[in-house]
């Protein structure tokens, strides 16, 4: 079954331009569904996938004889699987400034494509990133009717506001976020790949993650850092899961993993290629009173923190739920490719988020539950030093506008 992605729109958009289109994304995260609904909406398309070994051979060993067999009569060519291909970029740079066909790639980590590929291709590709689900995509299948007649149109004015396109938020109703709540409640601790929204209970849903964690994350990251065993991958990334939020403390992470500070930094930085985790940095302008080093990570998916930790709990039941509420957060606005830090100072008063986006600066406090519309004195101190455009606090269960302080209270799931 085909769950519409919001990327699709806007790779269409780019069909008829000249350039290499390539989509990377986590292993599960949709990319050879996303791509063959692309592919069979058009004519003259071809669709070849380099886990085919004698395509992958030819393409590797004799391109000219590739182009000839597979895209000679092609408009569009689609490659699923590219990260396969050795020195994929020169070979694309070759049929890019040889013919005219359309191509368009697919690869699960982003070493290849980013790093040996775009080199050679600078100019000549678009690249777009495929998340697994976010929360708007989650809901659209979990039940269309609430997405398309309410959440839609809430979630579409509150953007509007945020981008000084209104001069005051929607009014969100009690019911509404009890009814939206049902749906968050899954997805914080089962998340947004594919295959796990599409599970029919709870029990096929962790089994589908279990799979994902162990055979597809932990292989192929083993394989890419060449490592005889996965024990200290595993005892990072469960790390990693429970210190979500905190600051890391690369000696103390190095002492848990059993890595030295080379082989860590290592191992974090393949886990952020294979769109594991997101190193978030510091705000910092006044280097004397704020941290100006210090990273927090952050899971892209919550299902996947939650499988390396195999904690399946509800989220009101959980002991880490403002850790999940957090993350949940991060990963929305990182899948929206937002630029986003953390701003902390030496006396630790903290704003788990600064963002910018679209020339806006936004500040945002995350909570669990609350009752009241009282504002942290670190979020207060941030808006005195550095005026942001909107601050927001969210939780599961609060709405209000507060007018006379410019302070908005929002359900975590419109964020």
């Amino acid at each position: 079954m085909y769950i519409k992605r919001e990327l699709e729109d806007k790779i269409r958009k780019y069909l008829a331009k000249p350039e290499i289109l390539a989509v990377i994304g986590a292993r599960q995260s949709g990319k050879t569904t996303l791509l063959k609904e692309i592919f069979k909406s058009l004519k003259g398309a071809v669709y070849i996938d380099f886990e085919d070994r004698d395509i992958l051979k030819l393409f590797n060993n004799d391109i000219k004889s590739f182009y000839n067999l597979y895209a000679r009569e092609a408009k569009y060519l689609f490659i699923d699987e590219f990260q396969y291909a050795k020195e994929g970029g020169q070979k694309l740079k070759y049929l890019y400034d040889t013919y005219k066909t359309k191509i368009i790639i697919s690869g699960s980590s982003a070493l290849d494509l980013t790093h040996q590929a775009v080199k050679y291709l600078v100019g000549r590709i678009f690249l777009f990133h495929l998340f697994p689900f976010n929360f708007s995509e989650f809901i659209a299948y979990r039940n269309s009717l609430l997405y398309k007649n309410i959440y839609l149109d809430i979630k579409k004015k509150i953007d509007e506001y945020l981008y000084n396109k209104r001069k005051s938020p929607p009014i969100v109703s009690k019911e509404v976020i009890k009814e939206v709540n049902k749906y968050y409640g899954e997805y914080a601790v089962f998340g947004g790949y594919p295959r796990v929204v599409l599970a029919k209970n709870t029990d096929e849903k962790i089994t589908v993650l279990k799979n994902i964690y162990g055979t597809y994350f932990l292989r192929e990251i083993r394989d890419i850092l060449q490592l005889s065993s996965e024990e200290e991958l595993q005892k990072l990334i469960k790390a990693l899961s429970i210190q979500t939020g905190s600051m890391v403390v690369y000696k103390e992470l190095g002492q848990i993993a059993s890595l030295n500070y080379n082989n860590l930094i290592k191992h974090l930085n393949i886990l952020e290629k294979t769109f594991v985790v997101k190193k978030i940095l510091p705000f910092c302008k006044n280097k004397r009173i704020e941290i100006a080093k210090s990273p927090k990570v952050y899971f892209l998916d919550n299902g996947f923190r939650n499988v390396s930790i195999n904690n399946f709990q509800k989220l009101e039941e959980r002991i880490d739920r403002g850790n999940l509420n957090e993350n949940f957060v991060a990963g929305q606005l990182l899948k929206k490719e937002y630029n986003i830090n953390y701003w902390r100072t030496r006396s630790d008063a903290e704003v788990d988020f600064v963002t910018e986006a679209k020339g806006r600066s936004i500040a945002i406090e995350v909570k669990s539950t609350l009752n009241s519309n009282k504002t942290s004195r670190a979020l207060m101190n941030f808006k005195e030093k550095y005026s942001p455009h909107k601050t927001i606090i969210v939780s599961e269960n609060y709405f209000l506008f507060d007018r006379k302080k410019n302070n908005f209270f929002m359900p975590i799931f419109f964020i």
